[in-house]
């Protein structure tokens, strides 16, 4: 959905100039004019197709489940332990499962006179930590991770506010928006191929057992916020090659025809 304005200046030379005003309208559109034989005055129009919603919905799901994977510390899920506390000695053995994302984790803390307790936090103080505390790939995965998320949310702002921006350093907002949404994609894919490499370090030992590897995990399995990073690269290509179908729904005869006979909303879903 895009609210746009375009000029249409109007000034068609030699035998045109005396045609009605919707003729001429229909000629500048039509014909193959250079700009400055079809000039356009002001005009601000609304335009609804249905690829264009679904590019810029899509858009906006996408940042959001991107930003949700990134931040939830489930991408690594370690096996179940039993766990007991030091005054719990009539209640059965409590039982937690571990896990790791990006740059958090969940792990059990023992408190003074207490029990054990779950506690989700950030691992991370620095990215001069230690690799066998911060993998090196995790570090690369993280700045991939978060440099896609930057330009993924740069084109959700060029979807939602195209009614005042219909281009972008003389582009399409579409063709540009599209073009991004590529880059952000091919981080967002060498993030997930980084983040395995990783998985041999004394950070990963301590929640997947001794036996784990690059692109190995030991006693551990993926968690879902992995495979929700995963629909969402698949899908930022999608909104990618969409971005191309949306351009083009809004450049379709029958806008063209809408915006001839003067309308300043055309909803074509």
């Amino acid at each position: 959905m895009c609210l746009g304005q375009q000029y249409l200046d109007y000034n068609i030379r030699d035998n045109h100039a005396m045609l009605p005003f919707r003729d001429r309208l229909r000629f500048c559109f039509r014909s193959a004019l250079p700009d400055e034989a079809c000039h356009v005055r002001r005009m601000c129009y609304m335009i609804v197709t249905s690829r264009t919603l679904l590019w810029t919905l899509l858009t906006m799901a996408t940042t959001l489940a991107m930003v949700a994977a990134v931040i939830t510390p489930t991408w690594l899920i370690g096996p179940s332990r039993r766990l007991r506390g030091r005054n719990k000695a009539s209640a059965e053995d409590e039982i937690f499962t571990p896990s790791l994302g990006l740059y958090n984790g969940c792990i059990k803390v023992h408190e003074i006179e207490q029990l054990f307790t779950e506690n989700c936090a950030p691992f991370v103080t620095s990215f001069s930590m230690s690799s066998e505390d911060f993998p090196n790939f995790w570090k690369a995965a993280l700045v991939l991770f978060v440099c896609g998320l930057g330009l993924l949310s740069f084109t959700l702002l060029t979807s939602l506010s195209c009614c005042c921006i219909r281009s972008v350093f003389r582009k399409s907002v579409f063709t540009v928006s599209g073009t991004i949404q590529a880059i952000a994609g091919i981080l967002f894919l060498l993030g997930l191929v980084l983040y395995p490499a990783g998985w041999g370090s004394r950070r990963i030992q301590m929640v997947c057992s001794n036996r784990v590897g690059p692109y190995y995990i030991g006693d551990c399995s993926i968690g879902w916020t992995y495979y929700l990073a995963i629909v969402g690269t698949v899908v930022t290509f999608i909104c990618s090659i969409l971005s191309i179908q949306a351009e083009v729904s809004t450049s379709s005869t029958k806008v063209q025809e809408g915006l001839i006979e003067g309308k300043n909303v055309i909803c074509l879903i």
